[in-house]
């Protein structure tokens, strides 16, 4: 009986890793038609009559404007084309600031992040950030820096049901996201950290001085060359 039960398990983890590793795999080159957190808001929204419950439009990496693409790294994840997925520092800071009292604060990458939209559920648990940590190391060994920006850009949440950059776009500022000025990639970007009450258009204060903040840091950064990196 218990060896029955450890070849179960056996075959659980062992079909984890295959179905894991080959939907990464297929996500190098195939467009991520729908993620966990888009399958959750609509089951939460379910009672909503709309035709459409969320909007996500997959467009390439050159499709969106470099405006956009420099923006996120410079508010979310700085030194996210010289990690490994990873950005020890930033762990290290936030852990610091946790252990003081400070308000709390996470040191998650670009690379992280799409690993946990792309394929887990958004819930904090140990369980799902050991998942995370896994998907992260997997996602940098196959794909490249570019393709982690495509993918989360084309993935993560944008406002209350919109997904990706060009729905973002074309809902925020009536325009494909190739278009996107870096101002309006700015306030895009400003909203990520709570896409579903902040808005990209018209911006509160709030949000104006950290589109303020994002063009600052875009200007620091200079131009975006991920071959420059790879």
């Amino acid at each position: 009986m218990i060896k029955r039960f450890f070849k179960f398990i056996f075959k659980i983890i062992l079909w984890f890793f295959i179905v894991s590793i080959g939907l990464v795999f297929l996500y190098k080159w195939v467009p991520v038609p729908i993620t966990p957190l888009m399958v959750i808001r609509h089951l939460e929204n379910s009672d909503v009559k709309k035709e459409t419950l969320w909007k996500h439009d997959w467009v390439s990496i050159d499709a969106i404007s470099k405006n956009l693409q420099l923006a996120v790294i410079c508010s979310e994840d700085q030194n996210f084309l010289i990690h490994k997925g990873f950005d020890i520092k930033a762990i290290e800071k936030a852990y610091e600031n946790n252990k003081k009292g400070k308000r709390l604060k996470g040191a998650s990458t670009i690379t992280q992040q799409t690993a946990k939209n792309v394929f887990l559920w958004p819930q904090r648990s140990w369980f799902r950030k050991g998942l995370e940590v896994y998907f992260t190391f997997l996602i940098e060994w196959v794909w490249t820096k570019e393709r982690i920006i495509e993918v989360y850009l084309n993935s993560i949440e944008m406002g209350h049901g919109i997904y990706g950059a060009e729905a973002a776009s074309k809902y925020w500022f009536k325009k494909p996201a190739s278009k996107l000025s870096q101002l309006e990639a700015a306030a895009i970007a400003a909203i990520l950290p709570n896409p579903r009450v902040y808005k990209a258009n018209p911006a509160s204060n709030y949000i104006q001085s950290r589109k303020t903040w994002i063009v600052k840091q875009m200007n620091y950064f200079g131009p975006l060359d991920y071959l420059k990196n790879e």
